[in-house]
């Protein structure tokens, strides 16, 4: 799907924090919560790019409707400081590319950015929408690994991965692969 942006999080967009926070939408996350907990992690994305450690954004189609949310933040896995991003979209959008759009658009956002190497998603097993994403947004498969999420709840997951080094595939050439343009 084209016709996907990312707008910076903004104080009005509490309200698509709510519209988000449903058993549907928050089935593979815990759940949803208090509205005392959204109102932290709505200030918690407002405050993600001041602290220079990532930053959330409001998926828009170009006809100006909200229909979901991804973002980047830094965090350490396995030894490493690693970018991480997840993503959501509201059910009426799902399942027509939103959410690879919006995912693939973050690839590209931090490329050559300078920061860590690797961009890791770590979508639940059960997740096949979530999983899917990742495929069709150019992630590899590091294989299953447990993860803490909410905080004291574990879950199994799969780590999905980009190389923000290398070029997307869909910028690689076919005379990169060895074989001649035409």
């Amino acid at each position: 799907m084209s016709g996907v942006r990312l707008v910076p999080w903004a104080e009005d967009d509490l309200v698509l924090l709510h519209r988000c926070n449903s058993a549907e939408m928050m089935a593979f996350l815990g759940g949803p919560v208090e509205p005392v907990a959204l109102e932290r992690r709505h200030q918690s994305y407002l405050e993600l790019p001041w602290s220079g450690k990532g930053t959330m954004y409001r998926v828009d189609l170009d006809d100006g409707r909200a229909v979901g949310s991804v973002g980047h933040w830094l965090t350490e896995w396995r030894g490493e400081i690693v970018w991480e991003t997840g993503w959501m979209v509201l059910p009426g959008f799902q399942g027509r590319g939103v959410a690879t759009a919006a995912a693939r658009a973050v690839v590209d956002l931090l490329r050559g950015t300078g920061g860590p190497r690797y961009l890791h998603a770590y979508p639940v097993v059960g997740n096949a929408a979530s999983n899917a994403v990742c495929r069709s947004a150019g992630f590899t498969s590091r294989g299953e690994c447990d993860f803490e999420y909410p905080p004291g709840t574990k879950i199994r997951c799969h780590d999905w991965r980009v190389d923000l080094d290398r070029p997307a595939l869909h910028e690689i050439t076919a005379d990169q692969h060895g074989r001649p343009e035409h």
